[in-house]
């Protein structure tokens, strides 16, 4: 984000000349067009041609000081054109005013990025004389910039400044790292010749018509809806709250039909019970409505307004990778009740699942929180979590769910523990996402739907995590009896996925090794968890020595293809100490692995995919293993 790179105020560190407003006019005259270059070249470049050239204009015209006596303080470090102070100045306002067009305050668009007041040209669009092939390479060139780059860009190759020059321009324009700024833009080769092209010239203008037909036709609907805009105008000023109150949303800045229909409460889709029986869907689109307020059309229209936009109260959270922004259209109601202490709204654009909730005695304290589920289906999509409270979760369920209980993923041989269901909505459960302390339980959801009986956990998202176990690419459920056993040992290493969008994760118990000192056998596990976004997937290698009930994570990858179903393949080591005092490198690769070779602080190799040699204490190696088909793998580190 470009927020990160410019300050949200303007400031200056040492102050220059005073500056009168007829010493800026002269020299905004005089280099008019070379200042609307300038604000051209630093605007967004994913602004149509035609506004960006009327801002252009507008931005380099309202770079006068305010005021008629006024003189104004530019930085001292600043250079004008041929030492001239007052287009210093000017130039300062237009770098300031065009790098404000990339940011917004609070969500609320700043007066650079509206469109201009003046100038205005009615019934002709306007825009620069095309390029060649260099212009148009360079144009992107520039569009993939952050705007203090292409400031920088622009300052260094049109104005011909120094670095020093630049960095005190874009430090007075508000840029926080200005090195940075210089970095980036040293990645574009300096083509002053190119920079001073038509293609860039927002003063040679070309001038087409409108659409002629569609002008007319805007002329008869615009009278239309000045009509109509006087009738709505007579109800909204009428006592009361016009079409309801908005509860926490902030104030509304978007009109169009389309931002219009997805705040109607009215014109919510609403699934049939029965809809999921036929349909060859098992995601959520095919859940329907349930709780007790789906026909509290104030609380929907809260609910609405709050999503498309929060206020400054509403506690706003999202996982990783996900967008907060508006619905496109009229959403999905997946549920809408009270939860314990709270009124909660599930809804669903098929793309993310939001849950708004506020308390039952007002809209203070809002929530809404955003989870990205796009592909979910099957088990995947059978539950999300409606609310949390005394350290334990409800759960809204799929339709297909037929029966819901309890378990703790660390007592496989325990018998699970029923859940009431009550349409739907499961009794309150322990949730080990708002446990602190040591790790004695996990508690974790099964389902029971016609594909059999399946486990999710609570990661604190609005999506429990579907838990699978097996070798990459032939997973199978984990409440199986092997899934059981295989997670036992390694449950409470789920805590380290906690708020990380995590849409599964498997568990693979790759080998056991028979221990040197013949205290029996180690057990090695691999845990991979997979993402709503993709990226980020997070692997753990594991170790479990007999008399421990929980293993030891001994090695980690983050965004690697080890442990997964595209490369079903790991390596892994660590250090052990035996009951006799000595240590040990141990070291296990999964069934493909037909050597293992140690470097490094440890020089050692074997053949198979076990590995276990004398080390001194803390001594490190480098694993690599050889598999079946000649390829050759690193260790995790």
């Amino acid at each position: 984000m470009q927020s990160q790179d410019v300050a949200q105020r303007h400031t200056t560190t040492a102050a220059g000349p005073g500056i009168g407003v007829d010493q800026a006019e002269a020299a905004l005259v005089e280099h008019y067009p070379r200042l609307v270059r300038l604000a051209y070249l630093i605007l967004p470049p994913d602004l149509h041609r035609g506004r960006r050239v009327l801002t252009a204009h507008s931005l380099a015209q309202r770079a006068l000081p305010r005021g008629r006596r006024r003189k104004s303080v530019i930085p001292a470090q600043s250079a004008g054109r041929d030492g001239d102070p007052g287009y210093a100045f000017v130039r300062q306002e237009v770098v300031r005013t065009a790098l404000a067009a990339t940011r917004t305050r609070r969500g609320r668009p700043r007066r650079a990025q509206l469109p201009p007041l003046l100038p205005r040209v009615w019934g002709l669009r306007l825009f620069p004389r095309s390029g060649g092939a260099d212009e148009l390479a360079l144009d992107q060139r520039l569009s993939a910039l952050s705007a203090p780059a292409r400031a920088a860009y622009v300052l260094r190759g049109l104005e011909r400044l120094p670095d020093s020059g630049v960095r005190g321009i874009l430090t007075s324009a508000g840029v926080v790292r200005p090195e940075a700024a210089l970095a980036e833009a040293n990645g574009v080769p300096v083509q002053d010749a190119l920079l001073r092209s038509p293609e860039f010239d927002p003063c040679s203008l070309q001038a087409r018509p409108t659409d002629l037909v569609r002008r007319r036709q805007h002329a008869k609907a615009a009278l239309a809806a000045a009509a109509a805009l006087a009738v709505c105008g007579a109800l909204v000023t009428l006592p009361g709250d016009g079409w309801g109150p908005d509860g926490a949303a902030a104030p509304s800045y978007a009109q169009n039909p389309a931002a219009r229909a997805a705040l109607d409460p009215g014109k919510l889709v609403r699934i049939a019970p029965a809809a999921w029986k036929s349909s060859a869907r098992t995601d959520f689109s095919v859940w329907p409505a349930r709780g007790t307020l789906t026909g509290d059309r104030s609380l929907l229209r809260r609910a609405l307004a709050v999503w498309a936009r929060p206020g400054d109260t509403v506690r706003v959270s999202a996982t990783p990778g996900t967008q907060t922004g508006g619905p496109a259209g009229p959403p999905q109601l997946l549920y809408a009740g009270d939860v314990d202490s709270a009124r909660v709204v599930i809804l669903y654009d098929g793309l993310r699942i939001t849950r708004y909730a506020e308390p039952r005695d007002g809209t203070a304290g809002a929530a809404l929180d955003f989870a990205r589920v796009d592909g979910a289906t099957g088990t995947e999509a059978s539950a999300l979590v409606l609310g949390r409270s005394d350290g334990n979760v409800r759960y809204l369920t799929a339709p297909w769910v037929s029966a819901a209980a309890q378990r703790d993923l660390m007592k496989p041989d325990a018998s699970p523990t029923p859940l009431p269901l009550t349409d739907g909505v499961t009794a309150p459960l322990a949730s080990p996402a708002l446990r602190t302390g040591d790790c004695t339980s996990w508690n974790v959801l099964q389902l029971t739907g016609a594909s059999g009986d399946q486990l999710h956990t609570d990661l604190g998202e609005l999506v429990p995590a579907h838990l699978t176990a097996g070798r990459p690419g032939a997973t199978a459920e984990a409440a199986g009896a092997e899934g059981l056993q295989a997670w036992a040992p390694f449950a409470c290493s789920l805590a380290t996925e906690r708020s990380a969008g995590v849409r599964g994760v498997n568990a693979w118990a790759f080998a056991e090794q028979s221990l040197p000192d013949g205290s029996g056998a180690g057990r090695w596990a691999c845990t991979r968890a997979e993402t709503w976004r993709g990226g980020g997937t997070a692997v753990l290698a594991q170790f479990r020595t007999p008399g421990r009930t929980s293993g030891a994570v001994v090695a980690k990858g983050a965004d690697v293809a080890a442990c997964g179903p595209r490369d079903p393949q790991v390596l892994a080591g660590v250090l052990w100490k035996a009951r006799t005092g000595d240590w040990y490198l141990l070291a296990a690769g999964g069934p493909d692995v037909t050597g293992i070779r140690a470097s490094g602080g440890i020089t050692a190799a074997g053949q198979g995919p076990l590995l276990a040699v004398k080390a001194g204490q803390g001594a490190r190696a480098d694993l690599s293993g050889s598999l079946k088909d000649g390829r050759t793998i690193g260790g995790l580190r």
